[in-house]
């Protein structure tokens, strides 16, 4: 064998090799290995042993991250693929002003955390907190399983605000019956159509989003169906209409999107008719209750899970509102 093609060690497990007119480092330490070429000898051991002090001190270099760092890749890398792609990026960003931020990640410990979600608690409100609280707690999650950089998840041991008890709030008549009175029947002013979209919604289930978003070539008025295809959960499902709907969607002017409305259009005149009227307490997504206590009279509960687009019909639960007195009614 040719003097240049003896490996010459650099360390017990990485070897220098003559690679035509290169030179081919190897490395193999703790079930890891590695294999480059480089133009000189000394680039390829210079290569070698940077490599070897990760795989060998890998922890240690993870320690010395900043949990910043941890926010940054985890927008750039993870969030971009979500649908609530927006909030998470925005909340991660507030995360790297804080200066629990500034920490490095070795030296992270639950305590931290618990000081972190005290002082949240005095700013915003618990369900806020908890939501954040789960969020920061999957960045750890990701760095641990998929990046390497952590050998646990400091917040596993912290307690999370309880969550707050599901809304039971439902529109009452003649609380519709005020708003109509100051929303008007003029289809043609923004809002009126907002208040529309609240009855609509008060019909069919659908959030916000969806319904703003609703264009005519996704609504088919012979079937009575819409056709959803982005949707909270990611899932695709179609909308049964009840007659009223239909007559909802009957009224409106000719525009597309449906409503004419963009979301922030739809907040701000729903806001604008409901304290306008005097109403108190009183949220748009109410309407989603409303439909879906309206809805489980006339549906099986797999059904209703379908129309309302629920994989889980545990969440059901939370939006379900018939009273005992409503149920026993239909007993008889």
């Amino acid at each position: 064998m040719s003097p240049f093609t003896q490996p010459s060690s650099v360390s017990d497990m990485a070897s220098i090799i003559k690679h035509k007119k290169q030179w081919r480092a190897l490395i193999d330490r703790r079930g890891v290995r590695k294999s480059r070429v480089f133009p000189s000898r000394q680039e390829a051991r210079d290569w070698a042993a940077r490599e070897e002090y990760k795989i060998l001190h890998g922890e240690k270099v993870a320690a010395a991250m900043k949990l910043g760092d941890l926010f940054d890749r985890y927008a750039r890398e993870v969030s971009p693929g979500k649908r609530g792609a927006r909030w998470e990026v925005i909340r991660l960003e507030r995360f790297q002003r804080d200066p629990l931020a500034a920490k490095q990640i070795g030296d992270l410990e639950a305590k931290d955390f618990a000081a972190w979600r005290d002082k949240r608690l005095r700013e915003v409100a618990p369900g806020s907190v908890r939501r954040e609280m789960i969020l920061m707690s999957s960045v750890l999650t990701v760095a641990r399983r998929e990046w390497g950089l952590l050998s646990a998840n400091p917040m596993k041991d912290v307690r999370k605000p309880a969550s707050p008890p599901p809304r039971d709030r439902l529109p009452a008549s003649d609380e519709i019956e005020r708003m109509k009175h100051v929303a008007g029947d003029d289809l043609s002013t923004v809002i009126a159509r907002a208040l529309h979209a609240f009855l609509f919604a008060c019909e069919t289930g659908m959030r916000a989003g969806e319904i703003v978003g609703l264009t005519w070539d996704r609504v088919d008025l012979q079937r009575r169906v819409v056709r959803l295809t982005e949707t909270k959960n990611g899932t695709a499902r179609d909308v049964p209409l009840s007659g009223e709907a239909v007559r909802l969607l009957h009224t409106l002017p000719d525009m597309d999107p449906v409503f004419g409305l963009t979301s922030r259009q739809l907040d701000v005149q729903w806001r604008r008719v409901r304290d306008k009227a005097g109403i108190e307490g009183l949220a748009f997504h109410d309407s989603r209750h409303a439909a879906i206590t309206k809805l489980s009279q006339k549906l099986d509960v797999l059904a209703l899970a379908r129309a309302v687009g629920h994989r889980d019909i545990r969440m059901l639960q939370a939006y379900y509102n018939e009273t005992a007195e409503d149920i026993a009614k239909r007993l008889d």
